[in-house]
């Protein structure tokens, strides 16, 4: 039971919470009345003059008809159905995570995930997805003491026949009741999270993607019902009975009947001298009318619910799929988004305001799309750059390739060392490492010091390329200055791989050069002098 003294605040609709409310369910159904759950069909004969006038009737605020007719297109319309269900699973599929301000205190920010890590959160915020479909979606709070706090206790999904938006403005949602049927009832502070996804501009009722759905429904509905009449007619052979000059009657009417009955039960007799003949039709272009038009239908489906066709439908590419997929990740994006939105300032605001007081700041409720990262890339780019200088952070690069820190004494991977010279692999006795032994090697180290560890003999080609890398830094560090930070400052893989072009560009590689050239030069002046290449060459 809700104590009578709460924290007093005022929700978006300068309403405060009341204490006789916030404990028991208000949006309670009917078994008759406005809000009744039963005795609706809408779709069954559905006609272009009868969905016109659903869509005028919903406009003007009475939206029963409408809702009734967007759940029966997720039961009847599978393409619908399934493309709708795979953008709601899009988000369902993210973990809330919680932002503050750092001036948040942590005992809020600490009640605030708690609040959401409960098993019932997560599946009533999988219930406001519905609006996507529908334009809105309601789920009642139920409050009550528990962990030492006053916090929802159960989440009610609600029908969104339920209510109605009021007559003057059509934004503020209202219970249905017959107390009001023209306007409602007014819904009590902090008792209902209403999601109204942002699809497009206009009214919230408008904003659903059943209502330009609806259109596809009725043509494909249309399009699937003459295609069965017309396989019905041109799928059973012409069946032709001939009968001679002299036929009585009765052997017309035998004829006749044992045409029509071959048809279902694949026999027949008739008297001597009569003839049945099978004449075939040239009925096979039903699936090209009739099956292109419903695949028409149904990519445009696809394009408003996801945005795109290329990774709903069979023979796409898979760089189509990459490509479109972007924009899939940009809708994704933006639902996960108003998600948080909505719960942070339903169910967030509420439950620190009456717990903590009200607030100047509060904790926010988000959804996080991860944009897929190319690893293959990453790691070439590093690869390539730490040799010249650039320094990358070993954290960094385990969060981003998704690796833990190793464990202390724990086996690691590494570059394999060397064989002794003069050993070979099937030398048992060599004193060289096992094969399974690895030595650990800083990537970040010069290139010298990564040389330095073959375990043969050195000779005057390994000190010339030693003497020749020894002075790599002062050669490469005025090109790669700057590079740093304006890697850094990129914001996604294209506009670092940008910036790497414009660098490399600009590059003065002539020091670098010169620096190869010489030791180009030495070399082969003494290999034709037939002359050992000393430090000196």
């Amino acid at each position: 039971m809700v104590k009578a003294a709460i924290v007093r605040f005022q929700d978006r609709w300068g309403r405060s919470p009341e204490a006789s409310t916030l404990g028991s369910e208000f949006a309670t159904p009917q078994e008759w009345g406005p809000r009744r759950v039963i005795g609706d069909a809408v779709a069954s004969g559905l006609g272009p003059e009868r969905l016109a006038g659903i869509l005028r009737q919903s406009a003007d605020g009475d939206a029963r008809a409408y809702l009734t007719l967007a759940m029966e297109m997720e039961e009847r319309y599978l393409h619908y159905a399934s493309q709708l269900q795979t953008r709601r699973l899009a988000i369902e599929g993210i973990p809330v995570s919680i932002e503050h301000d750092k001036e948040v205190p942590t005992k809020i920010v600490d009640a605030v995930n708690n609040l959401v890590e409960d098993p019932r959160f997560e599946d009533m915020s999988g219930t406001l997805t519905d609006g996507i479909g529908k334009g809105y979606a309601v789920s009642e709070i139920i409050w009550d003491y528990e962990l030492g706090f006053l916090r929802p206790v159960d989440f009610v999904w609600r029908d969104q026949r339920f209510f109605q938006y009021d007559e003057a403005t059509r934004t503020e949602l209202r219970m249905r009741d017959d107390a009001d049927p023209r306007n409602g009832l007014a819904l009590p502070a902090a008792k209902f999270i209403i999601h109204e996804p942002r699809t497009r501009m206009g009214l919230p009722i408008r904003r659903g993607m059943a209502r330009p759905a609806a259109w596809a429904f009725l043509i494909q509905s249309f399009a699937l019902k003459d295609w069965a009449s017309f396989a019905e007619i041109y799928g059973v052979p012409l069946r032709i009975g001939k009968f001679g000059p002299n036929a009585s009657d009765a052997d017309k009417r035998i004829l006749l009947q044992a045409v029509r009955a071959i048809a279902n039960d694949a026999a027949a007799i008739i008297p001597a001298g009569m003839e049945m003949v099978f004449e075939k039709v040239e009925g096979q272009h039903g699936a090209g009318v009739f099956g292109g038009l419903i695949d028409y239908v149904d990519k445009q489906v696809s394009k408003l619910v996801l945005g795109q066709t290329m990774t709903s439908d069979n023979g796409s590419s898979k760089a189509q799929a990459t490509v479109h997929n972007d924009v899939r990740l940009d809708i994704q994006a933006a639902d996960g988004k108003q998600l948080g939105q909505t719960i942070t300032r339903d169910l967030v605001v509420p439950f620190v305001a009456m717990n903590f007081g009200p607030q100047q700041l509060y904790p926010r409720a988000t959804y996080q799309v991860a944009a897929p990262e190319d690893l293959g890339g990453l790691t070439n780019a590093v690869s390539v750059l730490v040799p010249l200088g650039l320094k990358v952070s070993q954290r960094e690069m385990r969060e981003r390739v998704g690796l833990s820190e190793p464990e202390k004494d724990e086996e690691l991977l590494g570059v394999p060392t060397a064989p002794a010279p003069g050993s070979s692999p099937d030398d048992k006795s060599a004193k060289g490492a096992k094969p399974s032994e690895t030595e650990k090697v800083d990537p970040a180290g010069p290139p010298a010091s990564l040389a330095a560890r073959a375990v043969r003999e050195r000779d005057a080609i390994d000190r010339a390329v030693d003497e020749i890398l020894g002075d790599w830094e002062p050669l490469v560090a005025p090109m790669i200055a700057g590079l740093e930070a304006k890697l850094s400052a990129a914001g996604d893989e294209a506009e670092a791989q940008a910036i790497l072009t414009a660098h490399v560009a600009a590059m003065d590689p002539r020091a670098l050069a010169e620096k190869l050239t010489q030791a180009v030069f030495a070399a082969r002046l003494a290999g034709e002098a037939g002359e050992p290449l000393n430090d000196e060459a």
